[in-house]
């Protein structure tokens, strides 16, 4: 157990120490007025992008750093702000996000189609008039029923015509038998 404290305690001060890497060089490169972006920060870092994507408040911190507007004095850029570009590329993604929903929902309706479409080709398909044919299905199965009880009933008699053959049969015998 206290090896499992060691170790837990370890890793949260790793922890620790790339965040707090991370934010000094957030800082070291808004104030040297460098590009900030997810990339740029998790070099000067030298920790992997994968750990501010992990954790939203960095990632939040590189977004709103990269976001506000450059320092005064600093040369004026493209003619476009960097929030509006961000905005746009919000925008965008969440425009993505959408079609690739909607891209999917209409495979999914061809899918749906073309195996119809196969299902019917390959006479797999149900008939047209399937309604009619469960009827006639039924009908069929309430005279089969029928014809077994009629079956059933030719059955008895024809046992008890045998017997009586056996008794007739019997009674001749015995009546021969006699002088």
């Amino acid at each position: 157990m206290n090896n499992t404290k060691c170790l837990t305690n370890a890793r949260h001060q790793d922890s620790e120490r790339r965040r707090a890497k991370v934010l000094a060089a957030l800082d070291q490169l808004a104030a040297r007025g460098d590009d900030i972006s997810i990339s740029a920060v998790s070099r000067a870092a030298g920790v992997h992008r994968s750990l501010i994507y992990r954790h939203p408040d960095l990632h939040a911190a590189v977004t709103a750093r990269a976001a506000a507007e450059p320092p005064p004095g600093t040369a004026a850029g493209p003619s476009a702000s960097k929030q509006s570009l961000i905005a746009d590329i919000a925008n965008l993604t969440d425009r993505i996000r959408r079609q690739d929903t909607h891209i999917r929902q209409l495979e999914q309706r061809l899918a749906e189609a073309l195996g119809e479409q196969v299902w019917q080709q390959a006479g797999l398909g149900g008939p047209p008039d399937h309604d009619a044919l469960q009827k006639r299905v039924s009908h069929l199965e309430q005279h089969i029923i029928e014809l077994r009880q009629q079956l059933a009933d030719r059955d008895d008699d024809l046992d008890a015509a045998r017997a009586a053959n056996r008794q007739l049969m019997a009674s001749l015998n015995t009546a021969k038998d006699k002088p």
